[in-house]
């Protein structure tokens, strides 16, 4: 009986085969970052206000008054959609009379915005809410556009998944547990080659049947198979959903925030750099459970914390947004490896594809969290936060996979922390105690 780890050990850990994969894998990504967050200019919404027609006959006073003030952040600006009853000021503007002097506007009857808006060019052209008018009784179908901006993110992830196939060479180890041996041992050799290391003239012998890789049909079912792997996938779920609601919302609302609308979300996807670079040195070093957490509830918390803040000291909850933004999106670059590492080969790349789709559930529901803003500044934040420090709390109770040989069998994953513990071996208790970084190439 053969170990797929130490069939393939000549190989190394980094070699120039398993940078090359790596670096195709980072390039792919890059248009999704121009793509996916395409949506926060063009769904952008201008300050905007009722139009008064210019054929209307009114005063340059009454002009100036057609509109009633509203609060906002702190102080009056014309209403976004409303007027006064334009028949109404016409007349008071033909007999002469003031506002504000001989009319009360506080008594004035009011209409919407009849004739339209006039948006505020300054930050936007033009937006498909400009162009489709989006905003008041409409501003509903606003996140509902970019709801559905995800959801063919969705369903565009079934075509391109297929299609990424015949781009980049297909795992060894699930081929084998598909008994498809030549096209393993044909990327084993290549790779062998490209790192420059001698490979055996037979790597896989189908004869000699791999330890756990035996030939099995696995369905969805499967992740539910037993009340353990049930919970494990349960708590995948809601842990993938919820650190995307987080990390789409914070993105889509950055305009949102004071300031210049383009800096703001040139900070928004700045802060991610170091936010990877963090999430890759504590993977290397830390607990996956204790580190997802632990980013976890310092987004969650700092977002929490932007509802203490003076509405006028803008700056502040600017950073604790970002700083909040730096700890979702170091969790949610740390739930591919952690997710890969819970489940066995033969259902590993499934529970990634259904925890992934649980994610774009996720992307979907973040704009109404957006929408919230509208009717109170700091509600998103209250939301968003609570939920993250939530799922940060489900997360200590996953069962930890550093330094733990990667399971082969849906017999192999390990417990869920507070339901029941199997007992240990006096392997796996060695390399609890000595734990290494397993660094999976394929």
């Amino acid at each position: 009986m053969q170990d797929y780890d130490e069939v393939t050990a000549f190989l190394g850990e980094w070699g120039p085969f398993q940078r090359l994969i790596f670096f195709l894998l980072s390039a792919s990504i890059i248009p999704n970052g121009f793509n996916g967050m395409s949506v926060v200019f063009l769904a952008g919404t201008p300050e905007h206000r009722c139009r008064v027609p210019d054929t209307a006959n009114l005063s340059s006073v009454w002009r100036n008054h057609s509109l009633p003030l509203q609060l906002q952040d702190g102080r009056e600006v014309p209403h976004s959609c409303r007027r006064y009853r334009l028949a109404t000021i016409v007349n008071f503007s033909a007999l002469g009379l003031e506002p504000g002097r001989d009319v009360d506007l506080e008594q004035l009857e009011q209409e919407g915005c009849l004739d339209g808006w006039e948006f505020n060019q300054d930050i936007y052209l033009s937006t498909i809410v400009t162009e489709w008018r989006l905003v008041c009784e409409d501003d509903w179908k606003t996140p509902l556009t970019t709801s559905l901006f995800f959801v063919g993110v969705l369903l565009g992830s079934f075509v391109s998944g297929q299609l990424s196939d015949r781009f980049i060479p297909e795992s060894p180890r699930w081929l084998i547990s598909q008994r498809r041996f030549r096209e393993a041992e044909d990327i084993i050799q290549k790779a062998a080659k490209m790192n420059n290391v001698a490979a055996p003239v037979v790597v896989f012998d189908p004869v000699e049947e791999l330890t756990p890789l035996k030939q099995q049909k696995v369905f969805i079912l499967d992740l539910f198979k037993t009340r353990n792997i049930g919970i494990i996938t349960i708590m995948s779920l809601l842990l993938w959903m919820l650190t995307s609601v987080g990390y789409f919302a914070l993105s889509l609302n950055t305009p949102n925030l004071h300031g210049d609308a383009y800096l703001n979300c040139f900070f928004s996807a700045l802060i991610e750099v170091p936010a990877y670079i963090t999430a890759w040195l504590l993977l290397r070093t830390l607990p996956r459970r204790y580190v997802i957490a632990g980013v976890l509830f310092l987004g969650g918390g700092v977002l929490l914390l932007i509802q203490l803040v003076p509405a006028d000291y803008n700056f502040l909850s600017i950073g604790l947004a970002m700083l909040g933004k730096f700890g979702i999106t170091s969790a949610f670059s740390m739930l591919y490896v952690f997710t890969a590492e819970l489940y066995p080969t033969l259902v590993r790349n499934m529970a990634v594809g259904v925890t992934s789709m649980a994610s774009r559930v996720g992307s979907i529901i973040a704009p109404y969290f957006v929408y919230l803003g509208a009717y109170n500044r700091v509600l998103p934040y209250i939301l968003m936060g609570s939920l993250t420090v939530l799922i940060g709390i489900i997360t200590l109770f996953f069962p930890e996979s550093f330094g733990m040989t990667l399971p082969e069998t849906l017999e192999q994953m390990q417990t869920v922390k507070g339901f029941g513990y199997r007992k240990k071996t006096k392997d796996s208790m060695e390399k609890e105690e000595n734990p290494k970084v397993l660094i999976t190439s394929f």
